[in-house]
């Protein structure tokens, strides 16, 4: 396997998969089936895995019965290195998914559905990539059959899909058409939507980094997991030669509208940038949109006070805010005397303990996954009210990676995309320049403070909608502080 290249935003190009048949595959790949009824469907699904192209003595399946009544078994078709493992807690498809996964062995974990027939060359296909690099994420195709009559011997017999099913009238996915109007995915500002789940491969180390599927979304747990996919940095590969059939039409199409709003309060609350579901004033969503991050260590109460009001007081309420300092000398069982050293921590302490939308931590995370962005100012420096909110307009026209405000007194503010934070923790080691990297992948822009803390009297500018998947959050009506940037700034450096 090659040294991981420093790929930009999606753009898998500079990549160049084996072409199929022509080389020798080296990894393992474990394929997880999750099962709940459907014995005959299945049937077909490890027909057509019998007969895959990929070196069987790489590939096991593992097909995980979600409590089927009869339970499933193992038909005579099948890969070689098959296992049927049952669920003994839990259930639905993430948690599943989560215990072949956890039984699996190999070093690829291919997710199927039990109702899918793929063609031969599919395992092989989407394993391909994984030889090249170890942060992509495989994404194979499909589109929707009405179930034929056809026998496992005759699946596992057939050399092509056309032989077996009629693809002219077959409904293809919409995610098909999103792929072909953004390049392969290349040019995509949101890749992880077409990451649906019936088929798709990636390492197993990143299936278990980000902590698997989540088993408390009930629906859309696909685009959810493949949500914290992209802020792990991963890059999503769709490919074309990774064909296979659906048995059975979508329930969308059974009822679109039911559907649809079943999905929705499981990504409103986990997919930040999924802004056209959080319009809901004053809400509190799972998972915040920034992440506002202030050192408070050696700085009075006072100071800290103003900030958090600042932060939480701004247009863009979607947020939390994170006090790092070192809270843990502070022992709840002594005594709180005035002449404390460490006074001012302990009246922040006390004073912030219990506002669910502030933190207080020792240490900065790497990357505030989930949550998509993160501010990180000098905490003497309160935000304006329209500072989040523009800084994340600027950085949404090109998918920057990180926006560096550079402030008058020489020090800088800074808004850091989640998903090139990840990407930059996957190419780099400690000591490296973070900010290098992430100017190859997703781009370093410098910035004058001017739009982002306006002087006192001046008019706001008209807010530039954003895209579409990062739509503008609910503004709310807030008095703009007195107490503003370059007031404080001019006063602290004017000369005496």
């Amino acid at each position: 396997m090659n040294a991981r290249p420093a790929l930009r935003q999606n753009d898998f190009s500079p990549v160049a998969a084996p072409q199929l048949g022509a080389w020798s595959p080296a990894l393992s790949v474990s394929v997880v089936v999750p099962a709940h009824g459907g014995q005959d469907k299945l049937d077909l699904t490890l027909a057509a895995l019998a007969a895959q192209t990929y070196p069987a003595h790489l590939m096991e399946v593992l097909v995980v019965d979600d409590g089927s009544r009869p339970p499933i078994r193992l038909p005579e078709i099948r890969p070689v290195n098959t296992r049927l493992v049952r669920v003994e807690d839990g259930w639905g498809i993430s948690n599943a998914v989560n215990t072949g996964a956890k039984a699996a062995d190999g070093e690829i974990i291919q997710r199927l559905d039990s109702d899918m027939v793929a063609c031969r060359e599919h395992i092989e296909a989407l394993a391909r990539w994984h030889h090249v690099t170890d942060y992509l994420v495989t994404i194979g195709m499909k589109k929707f059959v009405e179930p034929p009559h056809v026998t496992p011997g005759q699946v596992f017999r057939a050399g092509r899909l056309e032989e077996l099913f009629d693809l002219d009238t077959a409904v293809p996915s919409s995610t098909e058409a999103t792929i072909a109007k953004t390049d392969g995915l290349r040019r995509s500002r949101n890749p992880y939507h077409v990451c649906t789940g019936p088929t798709f491969a990636l390492p197993r180390e990143v299936f278990h980094a980000v902590g698997g599927l989540d088993p408390t979304v009930i629906r859309g747990e696909d685009t959810e997991f493949s949500y914290r996919l992209a802020m792990y940095g991963v890059v999503f590969v769709p490919d074309l030669d990774a064909q296979a059939v659906h048995l059975g039409l979508p329930s969308q199409h059974r009822d679109r509208e039911r559907a649809v709003r079943a999905v929705e309060p499981y990504l409103a609350h986990r997919i930040p940038l999924r802004r056209d579901l959080r319009k809901d004033r004053g809400r509190r969503w799972l998972v915040p949109y920034v992440e506002v991050v202030l050192d408070v260590t050696d700085t009075s109460e006072s100071v800290v006070r103003r900030a958090v009001a600042a932060a939480l007081d701004g247009k863009l309420q979607d947020i939390v805010v994170t006090l790092v300092g070192p809270w843990s000398r502070l022992s709840s069982g002594e005594r709180f005397g005035l002449s404390d050293p460490c006074f001012e921590l302990r009246l922040m302490r006390d004073l912030f303990t219990g506002d669910e939308r502030i933190r207080l931590i020792d240490e900065a995370a790497p990357t505030p996954a989930p949550t998509p962005f993160r501010y990180r100012g000098p905490v003497d420096v309160p935000l304006h009210r329209a500072t989040l909110e523009r800084m994340i307009e600027s950085v949404q026209k090109d998918l920057a990676g990180v926006l560096v405000v550079d402030l008058p007194d020489g020090r800088t503010a800074r808004l850091e995309r989640t998903s090139a934070l990840g990407r930059a923790c996957l190419l780099t080691s400690p000591g490296d320049d973070v900010d290098e990297v992430i100017s190859a992948t997703h781009g370093v822009r410098h910035e004058p403070p001017d739009r982002f803390w306006p002087a006192p009297g001046q008019p706001e500018p008209v807010t530039i909608p954003a895209p579409p998947a990062a739509a503008p959050p609910v503004a709310v009506s807030v008095e703009t502080p007195e107490n503003s940037l370059f007031r404080r700034l001019k006063s602290a450096l004017r000369p005496d």
